[in-house]
């Protein structure tokens, strides 16, 4: 016999399915509005009188020594190199998550995030470079590439309950994807030089990692440990240190200690100690100790470090690493005049025309392809409308675009203007996203099935 709506157990189970996605959106969705404020308060930086300042700090040497080997870095790289790497490493902890158990973990399931992902890929990419074509800018294609989803999120969380459930879980698994493939470019058409001696050395971390993994060891000192090694060893090898964040993600363990089986039979063991109390039998304060030890045991051991380590850091990442990594990168110290001359160049126009036409073209595109094929279905209560409102906060790409214009650029008379198409861009991306979706968008959150595909 089917649960009655108002049973509580029915309420219990709704909630386990929709709270982890509620919490990561909410986390996700403040921290791209302190994304927002951190990049502003670098723009006025930059451009207000302590702007040497600002230049002079970010270009501040750190070493870090190790016996007889140092690495000397600024501080701006040391953000971009480093703490990034924490921000990549759970990427590649939110790639195994959807892969295994989430919204890429089947075929069907994964068809629409992905084809869309491919197409807001290629077509922005295919934009940038048919307008640089033959210019020195040319080698920026991958900056309009990526969705930052944080960005897209905190502009979702303006409309409130209007948002259904279907358009967060769409772009964040939209994003995963992009952000792997951007990993991809990176790794192999930003890449100048490699190494082999310390890539080399690298890998070997990492088999390391992944021996322990198969061996089932929970060590987090020795994650660590192997983790530390890979990214110095990576970063000299010439290959961004970033990429063993996305690798170290991929190989923590996510698989519980134990089963469903025995976590029901140790928790509703300990339980029973407690339900005699209730019935009111006198037991032992000590029984009562070890019982709650047992449940707190049971509950470590039924999730997945993976699972631990992604919402232990998802908050520092949103609200720490990525505002910082916003205030040392968005800083673009130029003149009015200067401004709308930068605005006028190939990059600039490249960038704009990615983001604001190639990415919603490509994700909505792709996307109906993909349905029209069969190979993909839209989400239950989706229509197509609502679909493009999200493809067009698609084009918000700050953070990745922000980190592919470091790597694809040294000269600052190509920085900048990308820097400005990427900032002009995504706003613009996110306003008028907000706009299509507040119209298309019902008063409220429900699902409405029956004007689906129109």
């Amino acid at each position: 016999m089917p649960a009655h709506p108002t049973d509580p157990a029915a309420v219990k189970i709704v909630r386990k399915v929709v709270e982890p996605i509620r919490a990561v959106f909410q986390t996700q969705a403040r921290g791209g509005l302190i994304l927002v404020l951190s990049a502003l308060v670098a723009l006025v930086w930059a451009n207000s009188p302590a702007g040497d300042v600002y230049e002079h700090l970010l270009h501040t040497e750190l070493a870090l020594s190790v016996g007889g080997h140092a690495l000397n870095l600024h501080l701006s790289h040391w953000i971009n190199d480093a703490l990034m790497a924490l921000f990549f490493f759970v990427v590649g902890l939110e790639i195994k998550r959807e892969v295994l158990s989430g919204e890429l973990s089947s075929p069907r399931q994964a068809a629409l995030p992905i084809a869309a992902a491919i197409g807001g890929v290629l077509v922005p990419a295919g934009i940038y470079a048919l307008v640089n074509a033959g210019t020195p800018t040319a080698g920026g294609w991958g900056i309009p590439m990526a969705t930052d989803i944080a960005f897209a999120l905190g502009v979702l969380a303006l409309l409130g309950g209007r948002v259904p459930l279907w358009m967060v879980v769409f772009l964040t698994a939209l994003a995963i994807v992009d952000d792997l493939m951007s990993v991809l470019v990176i790794a192999a058409f930003y890449t100048p030089q490699i190494h082999t001696g310390p890539l080399m050395v690298a890998f070997g971390a990492w088999a390391f990692v992944l021996v322990m993994n198969l061996r089932d060891v929970r060590s987090a000192t020795l994650y660590m440990a192997g983790g530390a090694v890979m990214w110095v060893a990576m970063h000299e090898s010439g290959i961004h240190a970033t990429i063993a964040g996305v690798l170290m993600g991929l190989s923590v363990p996510a698989s519980p200690r134990i089963d469903r089986r025995r976590f029901i039979d140790e928790v509703g063991g300990a339980l029973a100690h407690y339900r005699r109390v209730g019935l009111g039998e006198r037991v032992e304060q000590r029984v009562l100790d070890g019982a709650l030890h047992s449940i707190h045991h049971a509950s470590t051991a039924i999730q997945p470090p993976s699972y631990r380590l992604e919402h232990a850091l998802h908050a520092p990442v949103a609200y720490v690493i990525l505002p910082i990594f916003a205030l040392a990168n968005a800083g673009v110290a130029v003149s009015a005049g200067d401004a709308m001359e930068a605005a006028g160049t190939h990059c600039a126009i490249g960038v704009v025309l990615g983001l604001l036409v190639g990415k919603p073209l490509g994700i909505w595109g792709a996307s109906w392809i993909a349905v029209k094929l069969g190979v993909a279905d839209l989400p239950k209560g989706a229509r197509w409308s609502q679909l493009f409102g999200a493809a067009v906060l698609g084009g918000i790409g700050f953070t990745m675009s922000l980190f592919v214009t470091g790597l694809a650029f040294s000269n600052p008379d190509h920085i900048t203007p990308a820097k400005i198409g990427i900032l002009g861009g995504s706003l613009v991306a996110a306003v008028v996203g907000l706009l299509i979706l507040r119209k298309v968008l019902p008063p409220s959150g429900q699902d409405r099935s029956e004007s689906a595909q129109h």
